[in-house]
Parts: structure tokens; C-alpha cells; sequence
């Protein structure tokens, strides 16, 4: 069965290290897309970091972003579907960070581009404060309120639900947030986590407890009328897992963590800086493709 339906993550999956898309790449989307093929961007990030790559690609697919939490189309800014993060698990997820002392940042303001909003943050985390610069500086004004919003205090701040709550830092200290986490929340949230092991770097994504990438694509195959074997999609992390294993064909980059290339039934592909997302879509798309039309 053709593909027809191509989920997408971003960070360590399309874009390179430096955060680029290759010109291997981007032929090869626009490729897939001149033959039918649906692009939808599926990604940890907050809609507002993910809307200028989809913009840049001219997809036509809502993006799903925040890990599930937050559908949304990047042209008009419609919002197709929102899971906010349930206000109790919100602060109760606050209150456990609190104790461990971990940097907490918040993503609000599902109906706009989104609002970045924090309190304090650790001298020693570099990483997320290198975060928070980088997305005061790229975003700056544009929609006229600012991107990132530093408050007294986030227990205060939230008096509402926000998209989702996320903490950062070292593997080692987020490894034991993350149990501490799921041991106090149980199945009231969701708990996604980026590694990056090279940079000692995790990011732990609280969201609503039916939020995931894998819940985000199906609703965007149902609404195309896509069946799950028309359904491909790349990633690189565990966040991707869920959506990796709903797809047809659920293909795994080269820089993944090794216990993914484990799972029986994903396939690999070349590392994001050498256009895995590419060498997988002439693999998977166009030599199916060329077989379809032949037997035709």
C-alpha cells in the first residue's frame, strides 16, 4: 500500500545540528509532496518554535506540536485541537520539581502563537538558559506581546491550564525527576522525554494524560482518511515512539538512542546530518512509488 501520509519530528530527525534543513532534504519533501504525499511536522517543541519550518515548507497539514498537546495550523493559527495540561497535575508537577530543585518552564497561549513563561532559573543550567535567550532574541515582539514571559512566581502565574509544563537539565537529575514524577502524578499527565546524551541534556515534557505524537498523527490520518499502512513516519527520540509504532512504516534515524533500534518492526535510516529523512523517503516513497506505477 502507498504512502500517503508522512509524520515528521524536527530536532535530530529533519534538521541537522545546526538546526538546518539539508537541500537533500528539502528536494526530497517537495518530491513527495508533487506526488500526493501529506507532510505533517510532528514535533516536542512549542508551536510557536515549530510554525516558521512549517511555514518554510509550505506544508498544508495542521503541525502538530507540544508532543500531541496542541494541533494547530501554522498559516491562520487555527486551532484543530487542543489537550491543555489538567490545572491540578499542573501545580501538583510543580510542587515535586520544587522539592528536587528543578528548573521549570511553561508553555501557555494555545489560542496565539504561544507564550513561553518561567520564574527562576538554576546558574548552572546552561542549556535552558541558553533556551530562554535564544527565544527572547528569535521571536522578539512579533505578534506584539513578546515570546517569553518571566513571572514572580508560576504557582501564582497559574490560575488556568496551561499547553503543557516542562523541565531540563542533566540526564542523571532528570532520570530521577521523571521516576519521582511518575511515582507522584501516576496517569493523571503524561511524561515525555528528549535525551541527548552527547550534551548530558534531557527534556521532560508534562502534558495531558491523552497527549502523545502518536494520538496527534492518527487524528490527522482520520481527518485525511489515511489508514495506518499509508502511514509513515521518522523520528529520533523516545517522544517519537508512540507515533513510530502507530505508523505502517515507522522508521528510526541513525543518532537514535540505541534501545529504539531494538524495537522489532522500526527501520533504520541515516543520521539527521546526513539526510536520513531523505534517504528514507527514496527508500520508502519513491521506490514504492515506481513498483505501483510498473504493475499499473
Amino acid at each position: 500500500m502507498a504512502i500517503r501520509l508522512l509524520a515528521l519530528d524536527l530536532d535530530g530527525t529533519l534538521l541537522n545540528a545546526r538546526g538546518q534543513i539539508s537541500e537533500r532534504n528539502r528536494v526530497a519533501l517537495d518530491s513527495a509532496r508533487s506526488i500526493g504525499v501529506h507532510v505533517a511536522v510532528v514535533t516536542g517543541r512549542r508551536f510557536r518554535d515549530s510554525q516558521p519550518i512549517a511555514l518554510e515548507l509550505g506544508l498544508d497539514v495542521p503541525l502538530i506540536a507540544h508532543n500531541g498537546a496542541l494541533t494547530k495550523h501554522a498559516h491562520t493559527l487555527e486551532t484543530v485541537a487542543v489537550l491543555p495540561l489538567p490545572l491540578p497535575a499542573a501545580h501538583h508537577a510543580l510542587r515535586v520539581a520544587r522539592e528536587v530543585g528543578a528548573d521549570a518552564l511553561v508553555s501557555d497561549d494555545h489560542n496565539g502563537l504561544g507564550l513561553l513563561v518561567y520564574d527562576q532559573l538554576s546558574g548552572d543550567n546552561a542549556a535552558v538558559q541558553q533556551y530562554v535567550k535564544w527565544a527572547s532574541k528569535v521571536h522578539g515582539e512579533e505578534d506584539g506581546r513578546g515570546a517569553v514571559l518571566r513571572v514572580e512566581s508560576l504557582e501564582d502565574y497559574l490560575d488556568h491550564e496551561p499547553i503543557h509544563v516542562a523541565f531540563a537539565g542533566g540526564c542523571m537529575k532528570m532520570k530521577d525527576l521523571e521516576d519521582l514524577l511518575t511515582s507522584e502524578l501516576g496517569t493523571s499527565v503524561r511524561i515525555f522525554r528528549t535525551v541527548y546524551p552527547e550534551q548530558d541534556f534531557t527534556l521532560l515534557d508534562v502534558v495531558h494524560p491523552n497527549a502523545s505524537k502518536g494520538v496527534g498523527v492518527a487524528a490527522a490520518a482520520t481527518e485525511l482518511g489515511v489508514a495506518r499502512e499509508e502511514i509513515m513516519a521518522i523520528g529520533d527520540n523516545y517522544n517519537d515512539l508512540e507515533m513510530l509504532l502507530l505508523a505502517g512504516t515507522g522508521v528510526v534515524m541513525a543518532n537514535a538512542p540505541l534501545s529504539l533500534h531494538d524495537i522489532a518492526g522500526l527501520h533504520p535510516t541515516a543520521s539527521n546530518n546526513d539526510d536520513g529523512v531523505a534517504v528514507a523517503i527514496e527508500q520508502f516513497i519513491f521506490r514504492q512509488e515506481s513498483r505501483v506505477s510498473f504493475e499499473v
